[in-house]
């Protein structure tokens, strides 16, 4: 009998300042974190064997076999909102702040320090 795979990570994310970014601008805010999830979070989740447990409104839950691949996303989610965000006034940006959990250990992991909170 084949054993299942179980989750050995999981990484949470939400976006900074959601509450200041929905007050300016709701509807924009909502599609264009939305197109984020579509475009980048969702097929970097796939790449590294992960799967989306939940979206939580302003961010999502995801789970992975691994804990490298749960790094290796998180990096690559980061690299690719800093792309993403270039040329955006840093009060417009849609930023995650990343945590993860992993055999009953929680990590808040700084992923801002790879571009700095406001891409420098």
């Amino acid at each position: 009998m084949a054993s299942a795979r179980r989750l050995t990570a999981i990484l949470a994310a939400d976006v900074a300042g959601y509450s200041r970014l929905m007050g300016a601008d709701e509807e924009g805010t909502h599609e264009r974190l939305k197109a984020h999830l579509r475009e980048l979070i969702e097929p970097k989740i796939g790449e590294h064997r992960g799967r989306s447990l939940r979206n939580t409104g302003d961010g999502f839950l995801a789970g992975f076999p691994s804990v490298v691949d749960a790094v290796r996303c998180a990096v690559e989610v980061q690299r690719g909102m800093a792309a993403r965000n270039a040329g955006i006034p840093p009060e417009e940006r849609i930023e995650f702040r990343v945590g993860m959990r992993t055999l009953g250990h929680h990590w808040e992991v700084a992923m801002n320090t790879i571009q700095g909170p406001s891409g420098t």
